[in-house]
């Protein structure tokens, strides 16, 4: 699956992405692990990609309340 990077700030992501076809988000931490999440709605999605800290984001909502696993 090929999903694309959109770059963010942040002192501990390097991307994310989503494929809204298999409704996965796809994490780039700046240590170089990329996690997939499954289930993750669009408008999940938008509100992680449009938060003010995009790091805390994820730890709030999406950490703990979706399945996922490690990439590569």
């Amino acid at each position: 699956m090929e999903i694309e990077k959109q770059y963010v700030s942040s002192s501990n992501l390097e991307a994310i992405g989503y494929d809204e076809d298999t409704e996965t988000l796809r994490v780039w931490f700046l240590n170089g692990t990329v996690y997939d999440y499954s289930g993750v709605g669009s408008m999940e999605y938008d509100a992680l990609k449009d938060a003010p800290s995009v790091g805390s984001y994820l730890a709030r909502n999406i950490k703990g309340q979706y399945p996922y696993e490690k990439v590569g």
